[in-house]
């Protein structure tokens, strides 16, 4: 399956257009900005955000939310590249017994506009696991004001190992 969204370059002004809904929903919202210091020009702040070293995605509104944005550092994270991201059910972020905890999560955001405290467990695409803290989820809004998504943004994480894996496998001796 190939993208519906380009992978933001110079070429398409790193997705401007899709990232200053981003950052007026979250100004709006929280009275904060993602980039401190307010950065003025749609191109120039969609490069930042892009670039930028904490994790910022969005997902769209539907009844099953596929991603339509992630950085840099959300790609690196979940291990996925941007046409493989753009076409996976954020869903997926969380593993089996996690979605219904982060379901809840989500209509929370719905119905309070915003949450600024959340904390919680995800995996990468090759299993890796990582708790996510502090993290911040909006409701991403159009300029007619119509909820069309979500999105999250955070910059702090761990990894977790799994418990039952050692460290170095050894091999069994035979006696």
């Amino acid at each position: 399956m190939t993208s519906p969204n380009p992978e933001p370059s110079e070429e398409n002004d790193f997705l401007a257009a899709h990232v200053a809904l981003l950052e007026s929903s979250f100004r709006r919202l929280t009275g904060r900005d993602l980039i401190p210091g307010g950065v003025t020009d749609a191109t120039t702040l969609a490069r930042q955000l892009y670039q930028a070293p904490f994790f910022l995605a969005s997902h769209d509104g539907g009844d099953d939310p596929v991603f339509n944005y992630a950085n840099l550092t959300a790609q690196a994270l979940f291990e996925l590249d941007w046409s493989t991201f753009m076409t996976t059910p954020s869903r997926f972020t969380a593993e089996e017994p996690n979605r219904a905890e982060r379901a809840r999560l989500l209509e929370r955001v719905t119905a309070e506009g915003f949450i600024d405290d959340y904390a919680g467990i995800r995996i990468s695409r090759t299993g890796k696991r990582f708790r996510i803290e502090g993290a911040t989820v909006w409701n991403v809004s159009d300029d007619t004001g119509k909820v069309i998504g979500q999105a999250a943004t955070f910059d702090r994480w761990v990894s977790i190992q799994h418990p039952f894996r050692r460290a170095e496998q050894r091999p069994i001796r035979r006696r």
